[in-house]
């Protein structure tokens, strides 16, 4: 019998904290923190998380012979990615000109310094860290319980350009609206920190435990997602 979650350790993502949210959530489930192929891939669900720098995430992953299983396991089960492990999902990342697993259509790009001011002028830093309103764009089952605009934990200074629009099922505003969730199929992925995020966060993660990960999103009606 296999894990009913296993978090996948390439040594770039806060694992531990991870971990204990999901035991925090989820009591009985079996969580496992592995980079052992064959539990990753008998897990019922897979967690990617990740911090650190894109062409670090990469050569990580690449040298514990990762790639293969993070692909399989993004086609065959509830799959969550987390910041880093979202923004790797996607074809190429600014940060380092990196090529990256090509899951999901779509690039990684930097803030521009140009665009960061607010509405009053005032220059926005980069990274974009701290508390942030998340608005969702699509009904989703891991969205079940989290009202629209709930605020979740980010530290980034990189964010996705989703290739396809229905691949958006969050997007926030520093200041212009970028994508921080995505979803398709089994795959879901945020930017922000759910085991940071209190409440919502734990929320979020407590969904993906119960989520078979066979309900597509579908796009909001004018009142369904407020």
């Amino acid at each position: 019998m296999g894990a009913d979650v296993a978090i996948i350790d390439y040594g770039m993502g806060n694992l531990r904290s991870v971990s204990k949210a999901f035991e925090h959530v989820a009591p009985m489930a079996s969580v496992v923190v592995t980079a052992d192929p064959e539990v990753i891939l008998g897990a019922a669900r897979v967690v990617f998380p990740g911090q650190g720098a894109a062409p670090d995430c990469m050569r990580e992953i690449e040298a514990r012979g990762l790639r293969e299983v993070i692909t399989q396991a993004a086609r065959s089960k509830p799959f969550l990615g987390i910041c880093m492990g979202q923004q790797v999902l996607f074809e190429h990342s600014e940060e380092g000109d990196t090529p990256c697993l090509g899951i999901l259509p779509g690039r990684v790009l930097r803030f521009p310094a140009e665009a960061m001011h607010d509405d009053k002028g005032q220059r926005l830093k980069v990274p974009h860290m701290g508390w942030n309103e998340v608005h969702q764009t699509s009904e989703h089952p891991m969205w079940a319980g989290i009202p629209n605009g709930a605020r979740f934990y980010f530290v980034h200074s990189y964010y996705v350009e989703a290739g396809e629009p229905d691949l958006v099922a969050g997007f926030t505003l520093y200041p212009f609206a970028f994508t921080s969730a995505v979803a398709r199929d089994n795959i879901f992925a945020v930017q922000f920190h759910p085991e940071k995020s209190q409440s919502a966060g734990l929320t979020l993660l407590a969904n993906f435990v119960m989520w078979d990960g066979k309900v597509k999103p579908t796009a909001c009606s004018a009142d369904a997602c407020l």
